[in-house]
């Protein structure tokens, strides 16, 4: 056996033995360059621009993911990653060499759940927004962010569905209504807040929210290749209005839904109640088309809406301004009218 060949105090040269070159392909030196327009080369450039967010608040402390919005140090993420920090809190932002700087709160929306921070830093180098509009299904994507709290972590897919209605939970009694992308790029808590970039490396949205398996807790929640992203459009929109006034604001039609309703359509409040305003706001959108206390609003720009939700996200999505068709459904009468929305500052 060979065990028995060689003894304790033997000695054999392996250097003088005859050692043929190895038959085993190897690849030899090369370039970590990687072709322009390639998931590594737009990672590589759009990685400084990333940031993870620390924040610590009465609450305890958490990480969500940013990004720099513009040459004034200006970073755009989710107001659930930062609301935390809204009073009294701190805000730390981390860049990708690993530095740490201050960061402040210049204004937050609940409702659209974008929020935007402010650096004293003015070298850091902005990501090029996108226009979310042009966005087509089975578009790749690539999503950057934290994680986990794994910073500067990189993963891809593709546009997986567009103008997806979701209602991911706002900041305390503020519902949040996102007219979303939909994405299979892996995404996991901490990457909110984080960019969703198309193939020429611009921003076409914002990591907000990940689907789960109905039952699943919090703590139990994950990546199922079902995530939703605030279009960039809306992003600009919106980060521009927080800037400038600290406040968003809202598209409305001025009703007051009825959420009691489980009939086809998505009906006006009949009457006032202690809870509510008048069902139709005197002089607003809705009263000035013709819309009655009781209506059931059964389209609202071309498209079908059965849940409450659907509707204020359709609303959401348009512009303060925008002239929309609707139909109306009043006893056994089909009513076609179109409305102007109007604004209504946020949080």
């Amino acid at each position: 056996m060979f065990g028995g060949w060689l003894g304790a105090t033997d000695r054999v040269d392996f250097g003088s033995l005859d050692r043929a070159p190895s038959s085993i392909p190897q690849a030899g030196p090369g370039s970590t360059a990687r072709p322009e327009g390639s998931v590594a080369s737009i990672a590589a450039k759009a990685l400084p621009s990333v940031v993870t967010i620390k924040v610590r608040g009465a609450d305890g402390a958490g990480t969500g993911s940013g990004f720099v919005l513009d040459k004034d140090g200006h970073i755009i993420t989710n107001n659930h990653v930062v609301a935390g920090a809204a009073d009294n809190g701190t805000i730390k932002i981390e860049l990708s060499d690993g530095n740490e700087i201050d960061a402040t709160i210049v204004g937050r929306d609940a409702s659209y759940d974008l929020a935007v921070l402010r650096t004293s830093r003015r070298d850091l180098e902005p990501l090029t927004m996108g226009v979310s509009k042009d966005v087509v299904v089975g578009d790749q994507v690539i999503a950057v962010g934290a994680p986990l709290g794994l910073e500067s972590t990189v993963t891809s897919g593709i546009v997986s569905a567009l103008n997806r209605p979701v209602s991911p939970g706002g900041d305390g009694n503020t519902q949040s209504y996102i007219n979303a992308i939909q994405t299979d790029a892996a995404i996991n808590p901490g990457n909110s807040g984080g960019p969703l970039l198309n193939m020429q490396g611009q921003v076409i949205g914002v990591n907000t929210a990940i689907a789960r398996i109905p039952g699943a807790t919090d703590t139990q929640s994950g990546n199922i290749g079902v995530g939703f992203s605030i279009p960039s459009d809306q992003v600009v929109r919106t980060a521009e209005q927080l800037i400038k006034t600290g406040s968003a604001q809202h598209p409305v039609i001025g009703v007051v839904l009825d959420r009691q309703f489980t009939g086809d359509g998505v009906k006006v409040l009949e009457r006032r109640t202690a809870d509510s305003g008048a069902p139709v706001e005197a002089g607003g959108p809705a009263d000035k088309a013709g819309i009655k206390p009781g209506d059931v609003i059964v389209e609202f720009d071309g498209k079908k809406v059965t849940d409450a939700d659907d509707l204020v996200v359709a609303i959401r999505s348009k512009n303060v301004g925008d002239t929309v068709p609707i139909k109306v459904r009043r006893g056994s009468e089909t009513i076609d009218v179109k409305l102007t929305l109007a604004g209504k500052s946020g949080s």
